[in-house]
Parts: structure tokens; sequence; C-alpha cells
């Protein structure tokens, strides 16, 4: 119960990432408000997080619009009376080179992915200098250090999300808000499988899933209480010392090298 009497806002909190950091804050004793645009499975996730014993509430918002950010933010103040803890989940991935990108695509990308997370740091920053500090965590990607064809948006996105993290860092040390972003690799979340559907082909969806697995040296795709563990220390007392940081966590792939040696 590191967490326990905390308040803390995750975007994108109602599916993949962003609820796994929810259980994990809400078992960890943290108030927590689930923010996105599907209220309905939010409310779902809210009621069984105070069925457990737990305090949550849910709020829809759509995170690239800095009129429903504020009002978000406004609810939290109101239910729990102040912000600790801000984990930014929320985000989407959509294919095409520059070229075949429209400007249209490249901007839903960029507000959701990155514009948001400006947006939550700006409303809620205030907030956690009146409790004498907080933590923020962005979810970011390993595609921030390397990328693949066909994600220019998304890619750019990334990078912009890691050099965020740490100008915002820089910018509230002396406040005692802490800044970091982890860097995940593939992710087994409806946005994953998502993507594995589009490009199936005559596979299955579990089969793509599986051999996109095999490309990370640990053999598989992450954990969404994977990735929690880490936000839930990120965001807690033991890391009282960690600001700035880009943390991979990704089984290995970008240790790797694609030159594979022959055998004997």
């Amino acid at each position: 119960m590191e967490l326990k009497g905390k308040v803390s806002i995750v975007t994108g909190g109602a599916k993949g990432m962003g609820l796994g950091c929810v259980q994990k804050l809400a078992s960890e004793g943290a108030n927590v408000c689930i923010a996105d645009l599907d209220l309905e499975t939010a409310e779902k996730v809210s009621k069984a997080i105070k069925d457990e014993g737990g305090h949550a509430i849910a709020v829809k918002v759509n995170v690239a619009n800095s009129e429903e950010v504020q009002h978000m933010v406004q609810e939290v103040i109101e239910a729990y009376g102040g912000i600790d803890i801000l984990v930014n989940s929320a985000g989407v991935q959509r294919y095409g080179t520059v070229v075949e990108t429209s400007e249209d695509l490249w901007e839903e990308v960029i507000d959701t992915n990155l514009k948001s997370m400006f947006l939550t740091a700006k409303y809620s920053i205030p907030h956690m200098k009146q409790r004498g500090g907080g933590s923020i965590v962005n979810i970011s990607s390993v595609q921030a250090f390397a990328t693949q064809k066909g994600v220019a948006a998304y890619t750019a996105s990334k990078g912009g999300i890691n050099a965020l993290t740490q100008a915002l860092a820089i910018d509230h040390a002396e406040d005692q808000i802490r800044v970091n972003a982890i860097c995940p690799a593939s992710v087994d979340t409806p946005m994953l499988r998502w993507a594995a559907d589009l490009f199936k082909g005559e596979q299955t969806v579990e089969e793509v899933v599986s051999t996109w697995g095999k490309n990370h040296p640990l053999g598989r795709v992450g954990k969404i209480e994977e990735i929690a563990e880490y936000v839930s220390f990120l965001v807690g007392p033991r890391s009282s010392f960690i600001t700035g940081t880009c943390n991979r966590i990704d089984g290995g792939l970008l240790a790797q090298s694609p030159v594979v040696l022959p055998e004997d």
C-alpha cells in the first residue's frame, strides 16, 4: 500500500496498459481517476475497483481537447482534493509514410499521443505543486529510439514524448515533481491485437502476436501487468531520486543486433 491516499489520473485507463496501471495503482491504495473516451468501459472498471474496496471515478475525456482536460482535472480536484500522480497512457497507432499520411491523420496521432501529454501536465502540475510535489509517467515506445517502416507519425509522436518528458523533468524538479517515460516494445493490448488483425493475412491474430513476440529475445510480447509494475515503481517512494529518464521495457528488443552469425 505504498500509494495509500495518493490521488492519481490515468489517461486511456479503460483498456490496455492504462487499465493495467489503474488496477495496480488502486491495489496500492491510490485514489484513481480513469480518464477515457470510452466512458461505459471506464465506469465498469471504476465499479470493479470500488467493489473491491478501492476508490475510483470515471471521467470521459478527449485528451487532445484543452477544455475537456481542464474539466477532467477539475472533477478530480472536486472528488479528491488534489493530484499526486499522472500516468499518460492514452494513444493511437496509425500507419503510413509521410507521403501516404494525410494531414488529418498526422494531426490525430500527434494530438492524441503528444499534445495530450502537454495538456494533462499543463493543468495537473499546478495542483501537484500545491501538494508539495508529484510524479508523472508518460507511456512512450521503443519506436522513440528505433523505428520500422510505415509509422512516420507514430514514431514522431513517441520521440516527442521522450523530449517532452525530459523538459518537464528539468523545468519542475525544483517543485519536487518527477517526470519519467517508459518505452515498451510489443505489449498484449487491444491496440496490438487491432494491428495484428490489420496485417494478419491468412494467419490468425494469435499467430501474428506470437510471431511478433518471437522478435523479442525473451520470446514473447509483454503483459500489461509488467508495464504497470514499472509505472507503480516510478510513481512511488522507491524511485524518489529518478527523474528525466526514458526507460526501455522491451524484452531485450533493442539490445539485439539484426546480424546473425552462421551456424556450424
